[in-house]
């Protein structure tokens, strides 16, 4: 009789443990890979859920650059809409923001998260290190020794996955992060007094660049996805549920918070594909490695959205540590490794500072005064007439050098 093929046993050891298969843990895996260094992804959900999660979509030229470094970025460089600024409204006036001429030539780049994971998990699959769908992680146990592990289930079984390291990509209720000792451990957070209600629609970009609008109505965002998608976004109380906002609705209040006089703009409609509310709020968990394990991303740090810092945050993470597990599997030396806390959480709170800072100078909050209304609309007008302000801004959004 003919053979039965049977699957091959899941590995039992690696180098590298990487907990989330999200654009953090695949993109470590790729530079791991390219690198000759060898390590094994585990991610919870399965492959459909994971290049559906909608999430971030404004891409740091330092990000497009890691990208097209590993090989990610022929997609990105075909499909992928560069921006040159963006236009800040406020007080019924429109405001342009030139990256270039504000940073020496800097960009971002629209492609959204579900893109690159596509890509990433492609190029995994194809000529990667293992990369396990249906894995859930449920502790890592010797973080504090030389030989640490991953227990994970798969396939109606439990495994154990030895490591040289482990790092946790695995968000802020990952086992990785709980793998630090409450006594070590130390959560820094700030919640806001508002979220997003996110939406896509099937309808082309109402401006060519992204629109972040200030109004008394509360903020507005109007961002793409692709030439014919947009991603639009409006400032909604607390627990809103997304079923109390229909089409309609939606498409009049966004039209009313972005609206400028001295103009007939309207945004281009379409039908609503999708919608959530996404709540915000800040954290920062330190250090970012303890023993043999490291976390990065979401794990690590959450940022609220409005600088579009969260992807690009988690992709100057494993940028670091690719670099510094290499140094180690290359020469033996761990200086790298040992200043890899430090390292990002210097760039961590420079992007936590700059996501308060765009997030409380254009959300209207509940009670907010008057007073305080004026000094948002004192500081966008410093923006708008002063080109060291300007710059400032500028310089964060497109993203500050990679260390």
């Amino acid at each position: 009789m003919p053979r039965t093929h049977q699957p091959a046993p899941p590995p039992s050891r690696t180098a590298v443990g990487i907990i989330g298969g999200g654009p953090a843990g695949l993109l470590l895996a790729r530079l791991l890979h390219r690198a000759g260094i060898g390590c094994v992804v585990l991610e919870s959900r399965d492959r459909g859920y994971v290049e559906a999660r909608q999430r971030a979509g404004i891409l740091e030229q330092g990000t497009v650059d890691v990208l097209r470094g590993c090989g990610a970025g022929e997609r990105l460089d075909r499909e992928g809409m560069v921006h040159d600024g963006i236009e800040l409204r406020y007080d019924r006036r429109s405001h342009r923001l030139d990256f270039p001429a504000l940073t020496g030539g800097r960009r971002v780049t629209v492609y959204a998260q579900t893109e690159i994971v596509k890509d990433l998990i492609e190029l995994q699959l194809a000529d990667g290190a293992p990369l396990l769908f249906g894995a859930r992680a449920l502790a890592v146990t010797g973080a504090d020794t030389a030989r640490p592990a991953i227990r994970y289930r798969h396939d109606d079984r439990e495994h154990t996955l030895g490591c040289d390291y482990v790092v946790g990509c695995d968000g802020f209720h990952g086992v990785a992060r709980q793998a630090i000792p409450d006594t070590e451990r130390r959560t820094y957070e700030r919640g806001y007094p508002y979220s997003w209600l996110g939406v896509l629609a099937d309808a082309p970009p109402s401006s060519d660049e992204l629109i972040y609008a200030h109004s008394p109505r509360g903020f507005a965002l109007f961002s793409m996805r692709t030439p014919t998608v947009s991603r639009l976004y409006l400032q909604v109380p607390n627990g809103t549920d997304p079923a109390d906002w229909p089409d309609a609705r939606i498409w009049d209040e966004l039209e009313a918070r972005a609206a400028v006089d001295d103009t007939s703009w309207k945004p281009a409609r379409g039908p609503l594909t999708a919608k959530a509310v996404l709540p915000m709020r800040s954290s920062v968990t330190e250090p970012m490695r303890w023993g043999r394990v490291l976390l990065a991303g979401d794990a690590a740090h959450i940022v609220p959205p409005t600088g579009a810092k969260g992807l690009n945050l988690a992709v100057a993470d494993v940028t670091v540590l690719a670099r510094a597990l290499t140094r180690f599997y290359g020469t033996g030396a761990t200086d790298l490794l040992d200043a890899y806390s430090d390292t990002c959480l210097r760039r961590v709170w420079r992007a936590e500072h700059f996501s308060y800072f765009m997030t409380t100078t254009l959300h209207t909050g509940p009670g907010q005064s008057p007073f305080d209304t004026r000094l948002q609309l004192a500081q966008l007008d410093r923006i708008a007439g002063s080109r060291h302000a300007a710059a400032e801004l500028a310089e964060n959004y497109t993203g500050l050098p990679l260390p």
